[in-house]
């Protein structure tokens, strides 16, 4: 019995692994060719009240600024993707794609007109509010732990959904966050 457990959690991390390494990977390369072709990639990004800035909504988090941008991107969306792999690889899959249209339709919606929002940052706000939101609807003593483990780790997050830093999108970040606990609230119930 401790074999074929020891094998399942083998092979649940080895799928977390391929499961992250995959996004990471997509995110690095498409910046890559974004900056061998000069940043030519970035206007798939949301753009407000545009209807082809629609598109945005699936193209903006493989998209980044910089190298710098997506650097300070990659390890908290490994860190708390992960955490949200924890939970069930069904979880995290709807919790990014909540996030993503919450994230994208929010700037959409609210965004400054004449602007491109680009990064994975709303998901990973997304991947934040779940965390600490399934705390609160779910009551269960792992989801507690896993929500401190965040507050400790990335509690000054909270300061990215007010307005006022200039090239950040505070409307991804927000809206992110409210798809994070939209996402917590509709997947309370769910048992795997």
């Amino acid at each position: 019995m401790l074999d074929y457990k020891s094998k399942s959690i083998k092979q649940t991390l080895k799928n977390h692994v391929v499961i992250l390494s995959f996004f990471i990977a997509t995110f690095w390369l498409v910046e890559i060719l974004d900056f061998i072709g000069n940043d030519w990639l970035e206007i798939y990004g949301v753009r407000p009240r545009e209807i082809s800035g629609l598109y945005g909504i699936i193209f903006a988090p493989f998209l980044h600024g910089s190298f710098f941008h997506l650097a300070s991107n990659t390890i908290p969306f490994l860190i708390l993707g992960w955490i949200v792999l924890i939970r069930g690889t069904f979880k995290f899959v709807t919790v990014y794609i909540i996030s993503m249209l919450t994230s994208g339709l929010g700037i959409w919606f609210i965004g400054n007109s004449n602007s491109v929002h680009i990064g994975v940052s709303g998901i990973i706000f997304g991947f934040f509010g779940y965390i600490l939101f399934s705390a609160w609807f779910e009551k269960s003593l792992k989801s507690i732990i896993f929500s401190i483990i965040v507050i400790v780790l990335y509690g000054g997050f909270i300061i990215g959904i007010i307005p006022g830093n200039a090239g950040v999108s505070w409307e991804g970040h927000l809206f992110g966050f409210l798809g994070g606990i939209l996402s917590a609230k509709l997947l309370a119930n769910y048992k795997k």
